[in-house]
């Protein structure tokens, strides 16, 4: 009975083989990605930065542009700055969440700065992989113009050059414009049994 089992698996698994193979065949070309991680779920920037640490791996030189968030001590910001800053260049230009700050005009100037200095690692040949972290809030809130990014991301941006853009509500525009949309689904989340964000988990 087991060796029948075994059998009818090993069957299946070389089917399956042989169809993926053929797949893999077909997928030759390679081109800098528009990523997008968005979603009311927990992981759209832990993800991002997942991918900050494999083009370390790989030695690609990256950059991170952190909107929104301000400067706290994040694990990822420690890391990257102490261990890693010839590798990945971190930027921040946001000065915290808009009700810390309480105004409009500090944050859509904080998001602009942050905006013109995603641009210049975009466009720096030495870059391959720009991590924009929360720019889809400033999105949201129109501290950015949609059309302008979309714009760039589409024309500007070199060929080769991968850029991933997190975030929650990601506008449509930018969906559209993507290669690949992940959406994060909330199942469930502590903070709603009155447990706070913690290091390691999501600092």
């Amino acid at each position: 009975m087991a060796e029948d089992i075994n059998a009818q698996h090993a069957e299946k698994m070389r089917k399956i083989k042989q169809a993926r193979d053929k797949m893999m065949q077909s997928k030759t070309e390679e081109k800098g990605l528009i990523l997008v991680h968005t979603g009311k779920g927990k992981g759209k920037s832990s993800s991002g930065f997942g991918m900050i640490m494999r083009c370390i791996a790989h030695g690609m030189p990256c950059a991170v542009v952190q909107f929104i968030k301000g400067d706290w001590a994040t694990g990822e910001k420690i890391l990257l700055r102490e261990h890693f800053q010839d590798e990945c260049r971190f930027f921040v230009s946001g000065e915290g969440f808009t009700w810390e700050t309480q105004d409009r005009e500090r944050d859509i100037a904080a998001a602009q700065n942050g905006w013109k200095i995603a641009k210049e690692q975009i466009l720096d040949p030495k870059i391959q992989f720009v991590l924009l972290d929360e720019i889809n809030i400033a999105l949201r809130n129109d501290y950015l113009d949609i059309d302008e990014v979309v714009d760039f991301l589409m024309h500007e941006k070199p060929v080769m050059t991968h850029v991933c853009l997190t975030g929650r509500n990601a506008k449509p525009e930018l969906i559209e414009a993507a290669d690949l949309v992940t959406e994060m689904t909330l199942v469930k989340h502590p903070f709603r049994d009155g447990i706070k964000a913690q290091n390691g988990v999501e600092m």
